[in-house]
This record gives structure tokens, C-alpha cells and sequence, in this order.
């Protein structure tokens, strides 16, 4: 078995990974369905190695802290409870990892690609200490039907293959709310799988990724400008996340969104304790428990919720496509053949995380930015990652202080995180040498690329169909380009 597995990494070494057939499971691989990891003390640790029992615990516990920010970033943003949000995503990552049988190493989280269309969906607004949203039945009931339609892709990719996605809306370096500026800016070995046989159609990627990006920044301003004093705070922690990403130490520059966030609120507090701004209050700390369950609720259907928010498995496809393809790269080995169980993986996780309350998910760049600079792609890591997650779920005290953050530390973070899916939308158009001379490309993502930004709080409505700037801009890039694309080229 470990001869047949080194003899296929090599082939796949030599082979561009777009480039590789895809393979249908064996007899052997239903036999084996899970790794049978063996030791592996140095060097690279393939997805069905394990490094040692002790460095195994720390680098669970580093992908948590590398998942941490997005975590619980994008459920604040949306009005969800932290814990539970926590517990659906180490909840979702043993999901995941059965489903894909332990053979593609990834975290999955919270996916800041559903916060446009939940805040539209629910006019939900982020204020610290704020109780939990109000219509959040109405968001997890379009999610959960969004992870449905995600399940059926992945099963249709399991069958049939993945090619016909790429053709009608190629991946790119997608992310869900997150950039891969976090492993990429330090990773050189990923860079073959942004790239495409027809670099063209990233154009429509491209356009999708700088949309989301673009569409909230109304939401990061508005947290930033709420007062003179956010307007610093929110300052203080983008001058904080840059300079640590880009002067700290390689494992920090990797935390740089969480080690930012917490120089900012450090100033932030600082600053109320000596009377230049307002405290933090930390009544809410002081009330919450130290263990309980996390809080469930059912969902509400609603068919403009669902409408608005069901295109967003559009770019959760996309964005696992991607991941896979990078993973594939890093370690040498061909994971294309695990895209549907991936798929199915990631939306079962994001249908049972909605089923409770919780956030749609997705894999996360941020985990693989980890394994970029450790080089160890140990599925089994990601088990102790989970069930760390899945831990603090059950500590409501934890939360209760994530539920601290100011609103002008919180609108910095934003102002990073969105400002960087907009410029990833760019790079992704860059690396993949999208040719805007061809007024084909030049319509596609102009087009689309005005509707998002420009409609902010307008809607498309049809009947029991509701279409925000994002779903608008996602289904007119991807129209348009297959209108103006020339077939018969």
C-alpha cells in the first residue's frame, strides 16, 4: 500500500495537478477507509502520516488558534452565539473528516462568505455586548437549504466528476470571507494549483471574490466611524494586524488578525481604564457560566431568506475546489479525486451546523497557511483541533468575552478581512493572467463588479425570490460569461 501510495505521488509530482484524471475509489480504498497513519518523526507528514503524540496536541491547538479569528469573527458579524458556532465547527470538522475518510487535511469554520446575505436577510447590526440576533431562524433556514443544495453538488461531482463546474464557474483562490494572502504570502509550493487551463475564466471568480469583499465594506466603515473614538481604535488595530503581518516572527505573522485584535482591544482598554474613552463592560462576563451546553434553535423557511442566501454554495464550491487543489500541490499528491466527498463533507457540516443554530461552513486557508509552514498535513491533527473546538463550545464564559470587542477594534478587523477578499478578487485576475483587453472579460466582471458594490441595501425580487447585490453579482458574472465566452472558438 505505501509503494502504490509513493508511486502515484510521484506520477502526480510530475504531472501539472489540473492535469491528472480523476479516480474512482478502489475495493482497496473501501477496505482502508481511513488512514492507517504511521509515525513519521521529521521531514514532510503526509495526510496519512502522524508526527508525534506530544507535537501532534500542539499543532492541534496552533490550528485553532489559526481558525480562532474567522471562527468568531464572522458569527459576531452576524449576530450568532460564539460557542455555538465553535462547537458546529469542531462539530463540522469530524464531519468532514468521515466524509472525506480522513485523506484531505482541513479545518472547517465559520464562512464569512454567508455574512452579506445574512445581515440582508436579517438587518442584523454588531454593537458589543449586544444580545444574540433576533431573526436568526430565518438565516439558518436559508443555510441549511444552501448546505442541501452544496450536499447535492458533491454528490453529482461524486458521480459524474468535477470538470463541468469548472467550466461553468472556474475556481480560483476563493475564500469564503478570509484571503489566502495568510499562506500564500509565505508558501511558494501552492502556487500551481491557482492556475488554470483557461486562464479566462477566472474572470468570473475574480469578479465574485472582489464583489463580497466590496459589498461589505459598508458594514467595516460603519463599525469604524461610529464615534470619534472607534474611529481611532479601528485605526490602532489595522496599524496592528499590517505591522504584524508583516515584521513578526513567522509563526505570529500567521495569527496576525488574532494577535491585531488583541493589541487593539488591549488599547482599547487601556484607554477606557484612563478616562480616554469608554470602558469595556464586562457585566455580561460576570453573569455568563462557566459551563453549559451550547444554545440550540430550529430554523424558520422562509423563500426570500432562501433564495438570498442559497447562491452563496456558488462560492463554497468554488472556494473547496481551490483549497483541495492547494493541498493537492503542497503535499504531491492528486486530492482531486476527493472533491465530491470534500463537497458533501463541508455541506453536511454546514446542513447540521444550521439544523442548531449555527453558521454555514467552509474549509479554511488559514489551516493551510499552517501547514504551509510546518509541512505536516496530518489528518489526525485536525481530529485534536476539533474536539479543542468543540470543548470551548461548552464554556459560555469564553464567549461572553469575545462578546467584548469593541465596535471600532471590531470595525479594523473588518476593514482588513474585507479589504483583503476584495484585493484577492484582483490577485486572483493577476496570477491568472485574465486578459481585459477581451471585452468579454472586460463586460463580465465590470458588470457584475458595479451591481454588488452599488446595491448594498436593494434587492432583485421575484415572487418568493430575493436577490441582494451579492447573488446579483454572482449570477450575472456567471451568465454573462457564458453568453459572451464564444463557443465556437
Amino acid at each position: 500500500m505505501a509503494d502504490k501510495n509513493a508511486e502515484r505521488a510521484d506520477i502526480v509530482m510530475d504531472v501539472p495537478i489540473d492535469e491528472v484524471e480523476e479516480e474512482s475509489p478502489t475495493r482497496e480504498d473501501l477496505v482502508d477507509y481511513f488512514p492507517r497513519y504511521t509515525l513519521k518523526r521529521s521531514g514532510l507528514v503526509a495526510p496519512d502520516e502522524r508526527p508525534p503524540g506530544l507535537q501532534s496536541l500542539v499543532l492541534g491547538l496552533q490550528h485553532v488558534l489559526a481558525m480562532f479569528g474567522s471562527t468568531v469573527l464572522a458569527p459576531l458579524l452576524m449576530g450568532f452565539d460564539t460557542n455555538t458556532c465553535l462547537f458546529f465547527s469542531g462539530l463540522g470538522t469530524l464531519i468532514f473528516y468521515v466524509v472525506t475518510g480522513g485523506r484531505v487535511p482541513s479545518y472547517v469554520g465559520s464562512s464569512f462568505g454567508f455574512i452579506g446575505v445574512v445581515t440582508s436577510v436579517t438587518g442584523y447590526a454588531y454593537s458589543p455586548g449586544a444580545s444574540s440576533n433576533p431573526n436568526l431562524p430565518l438565516a439558518t433556514g436559508g443555510i441549511l437549504v444552501c448546505g442541501v443544495v452544496y450536499g447535492v453538488v458533491g454528490l453529482v461531482v461524486m458521480a459524474a466528476g468535477y470538470r463541468w463546474i469548472e467550466l461553468l464557474m472556474p475556481p480560483g483562490e476563493l475564500v469564503g470571507g478570509r484571503a489566502h494572502w495568510f499562506h500564500r504570502r509565505h508558501s511558494k509550493t501552492s502556487s500551481s494549483s491557482h492556475h488554470f487551463n483557461q486562464p479566462s475564466q477566472t474572470v468570473v471568480t475574480g469578479a465574485v471574490v472582489m464583489t463580497i469583499g466590496v459589498n461589505l465594506s459598508s458594514v467595516a466603515i460603519g463599525q469604524a466611524s461610529g464615534s470619534g473614538f472607534d474611529g481611532y481604535m479601528a485605526f490602532a488595530t489595522v496599524l496592528s494586524v499590517a505591522l504584524i503581518n508583516t515584521y513578526a516572527p513567522a509563526p505570529i505573522r500567521r495569527l496576525s488578525i488574532l494577535f491585531g485584535a488583541l493589541t487593539g482591544y488591549l488599547i482599547n482598554l487601556f484607554c477606557g481604564l484612563g478616562g480616554a474613552g469608554p470602558r469595556i463592560d464586562y457585566a455580561g462576563v460576570a453573569a455568563a457560566p462557566w459551563v453549559a451546553p451550547p444554545k440550540l434553535q430550529a430554523p424558520k423557511f422562509s423563500g426570500p431568506a432562501i433564495s438570498t442566501i442559497a447562491p452563496v454554495c456558488i462560492v463554497l464550491v468554488a472556494e473547496n475546489i481551490g483549497h483541495v487543489k492547494a493541498v493537492g500541490a503542497m503535499t504531491g499528491r492528486n486530492l482531486d479525486r476527493y472533491l465530491g466527498r470534500a463537497f458533501l463533507g463541508d455541506a453536511i457540516a454546514t446542513i447540521v451546523s444550521a439544523a442548531g443554530g449555527g453558521t454555514g461552513t467552509t474549509t479554511y486557508a488559514e489551516n493551510i497557511g499552517v501547514m504551509a509552514v510546518t509541512k505536516i498535513f496530518s489528518t489526525l491533527v485536525f481530529i485534536i483541533a476539533a474536539l479543542v473546538a468543540i470543548i470551548l463550545g461548552f464554556i459560555p464564559k469564553f464567549g461572553a468575552v469575545i462578546h467584548t470587542i469593541p465596535t471600532g477594534v471590531f470595525g479594523g478587523l473588518s476593514i482588513v478581512l474585507f479589504g483583503l477578499i476584495a484585493v484577492t478578487g484582483a490577485r486572483i485576475w493577476v496570477e491568472n493572467s485574465v486578459d481585459f483587453s477581451d471585452p468579454r472579460n472586460l463586460l463580465t466582471a465590470g458588470i457584475s463588479m458595479l451591481l454588488g458594490a452599488g446595491m448594498t441595501s436593494a434587492r432583485v425580487v421575484w415572487g418568493p425570490i430575493q436577490l441582494d447585490g451579492i447573488g446579483v453579482a454572482t449570477f450575472s458574472a456567471i451568465i454573462l460569461y457564458q453568453l459572451l465566452r464564444g463557443w465556437g472558438e
